[in-house]
This record gives structure tokens, C-alpha cells and sequence, in this order.
């Protein structure tokens, strides 16, 4: 029988903290969220790879340290509320979750989105409310966020800059050239006013827009 949570426990110590990542809420809620349970079955055994991993339709779940990464740059605080754009698999949902946020969560490919949400409701991840729909038009009704997590490579988009209450953070991937991507975190510092950082270079599959 696989140890999965020898195998958890050993990913937080050798993938996470090795390079870097220090938040306590982030490595105790990549500790605890079973990540086996957001793959298909034939997949589950390599859970704790340190890659990223097909979940089907040509999609994948992120490298653990890039959901670490990027929940840790959001700067999560139990009760926030939190937009996830691209669903995927659930996991980085389930994650921001464990960290306390309200979580709004909305995937393009339906049947993605609908194997999701049983995830989490299974495993009672009940603060996620998920959506299929176009992502990068956000969810105004729900809006504003404190944190925007994008876990796909587009443009940054107005719709979503515009979602950010004024502090929050906007975490994406965004095109910088033929073949090269850049993860920023974009602040809103007022009404009329984004602070971008470049964090560095990673991938992640294209998100699919209605708006450039």
C-alpha cells in the first residue's frame, strides 16, 4: 500500500522548503491536502513527482512547488477571498482552502470543472464554489478579491485587474516573447494604480480567453 502521506511530508521537505518556500500556512496546507485524490487513478502513484501531471483533455495539475509559489506570493490570510482561474484538477483550490480562503474557482472545460467540484465537496472542501465559464472575465459578483490566482498563460486583462481590491495581489503567467513566460504578481495599489513584480520564468498551458 502507497504511503501517501510519507510521500507528502517528504515533497514538502525536499521540493517546498528546499527552495524556499517559508510561509507556515502554505507548507501545512501542502501537507495536509491529499494531492493523490485531484488525479486519475493511473496517475496517482506519481502524485508527488516534482513535475507537473495529466489529469486529461490535454490539461494538467501543476508542479507542487509552483501551487506552493503561488499561494505564497498571493499572500493568503484566513478569510479572503480568492479567485482561482483554472480550476483544472481542484488541487490549488483545495489548497487555498486549507489556508482558510472563501475560494471562487472557475474552469473553461466543463467536464474538468464538474470532476472538480466532487473532489472537493468529497473531501469536504466545502468553501470552493466552482464555475465553468471564460476566466479571464473574472466573477464580478463576486468581486472584489483579495487575491487573484491565474494557473495558466495569457494576458492580463483588465476584468481582472479591475476585480483586485486595493492590495490585493494578481498571481499569472504571462507571455514575454516567442516561447518565454514570466510569473508576476500584480498589486493594486488604487484605484487607477497596479504595481507589477516579475517573479521568473515558468510554464503552464494557455488559457483560453474571450478577452485579450
Amino acid at each position: 500500500m502507497t504511503d501517501f502521506d510519507g510521500l507528502r511530508s517528504r515533497m514538502v521537505e525536499t521540493q517546498l522548503k528546499s527552495r524556499g518556500i517559508s510561509d507556515e500556512r502554505v507548507l501545512e496546507a501542502m501537507a495536509t491536502v491529499p494531492r493523490e485524490a485531484f488525479l486519475p487513478d493511473t496517475g496517482r502513484l506519481d502524485a508527488y513527482e516534482d513535475r507537473p501531471l495529466p489529469i486529461g483533455g490535454g490539461q494538467t495539475i501543476s508542479q507542487p512547488y509552483i501551487v506552493a509559489l503561488m499561494a505564497e506570493l498571493a499572500d493568503i490570510e484566513p478569510g479572503a477571498r480568492v479567485l482561482d482561474v483554472g480550476l483544472g484538477s481542484g488541487y490549488s483550490a483545495a489548497v487555498l482552502a486549507e489556508m482558510g480562503a472563501e475560494v471562487f474557482a472557475i474552469e473553461r472545460r466543463g467536464d474538468l470543472a464538474r470532476r472538480a467540484e466532487k473532489t472537493l465537496r468529497r473531501l469536504g472542501y466545502l468553501q470552493v464554489t466552482c464555475r465553468t465559464g471564460d476566466g479571464t472575465l473574472g466573477w464580478p459578483e463576486a468581486a472584489p478579491f483579495d487575491a487573484i490566482l491565474v494557473a495558466a498563460a495569457g494576458a492580463v486583462t483588465q476584468a481582472l485587474r479591475e476585480q483586485l481590491k486595493i492590495g490585493g495581489r494578481l498571481i499569472i503567467l504571462v507571455p514575454v516573447g516567442a516561447g518565454h513566460q514570466e510569473l508576476q504578481r500584480i498589486t493594486r495599489r488604487s484605484e487607477t494604480a497596479w504595481d507589477t513584480e516579475t517573479i521568473g520564468g515558468v510554464s503552464f498551458v494557455p488559457l483560453l480567453s474571450g478577452e485579450s
